[in-house]
């Protein structure tokens, strides 16, 4: 049972660490969060941080997959239009926390490596991600694919990616703005669709 216990506030303690290094980072940026940072305002010691990640590569990682699991938790609409808006929105968060988008970018790089913690993150969030666009737009009766849904998914995919390059080298970019005219583009209204009733929101 001590045991037992003991694992427990291990457990509870990595997921305070974690939340606190995204509400740094999220606030101050990643350049600017240091272990140090981050292991004050959690009240720990930078060598007590190690000791629940290994790394700080570890650490950054599991960051990015708090980060997704906030968007996770969030209720999934089952209308495709809701759907689409969803996503746009998760978009438009992103541009609140840019520290964490900078993360994300970084170590989207780093991941290339095989080896790089982040790899094997990288790789499962994007087919999660690309399975949930191909779901979503496949549901939508009113719209036709131009491409295949794995195709259209990764489009969408490749670039919402590069505009947040584009968006930390100039923050005027309309982010959200030009992934809906993306989809727009990409799923045009079906022949002999019926037109949404006046006022009705359409991505």
């Amino acid at each position: 049972m001590a045991r037992r216990g003991s694992y427990a506030k291990g457990v509870a303690r990595r997921g305070e660490i974690l939340e606190s290094a995204l509400d740094v980072i999220g606030r101050k940026g990643y350049q600017n969060a240091s272990l140090k940072q981050i292991a004050e305002v959690v009240g720990v010691t930078p060598a007590a941080l190690l000791h629940y990640f290994g790394s700080k590569e570890e650490l950054f990682t599991e960051v990015l997959r708090t980060r997704d699991e906030h968007d996770l938790n969030t209720p999934q609409p089952v209308d495709p239009v809701d759907a689409k808006a969803a996503f746009v929105d998760v978009i438009r968060r992103n541009a609140e926390v840019p520290g964490v988008v900078e993360l994300f970018s970084r170590l989207a790089v780093d991941a290339v490596d095989p080896e790089h913690p982040a790899h094997r993150y990288f790789l499962d969030r994007s087919e999660r991600l690309r399975e949930s666009i191909a779901v979503a737009f496949e549901r939508d009766e009113q719209r036709r694919a131009t491409l295949d849904p794995d195709t259209m998914a990764r489009v969408i995919q490749a670039v919402s990616d590069g505009l947040q390059l584009q968006w930390m080298i100039d923050p005027t970019v309309d982010m959200p703005g030009i992934i809906e005219s993306l989809m727009d583009v990409l799923y045009p209204p079906a022949p002999g669709a019926t037109p949404p009733p006046a006022g009705a929101h359409e991505d």
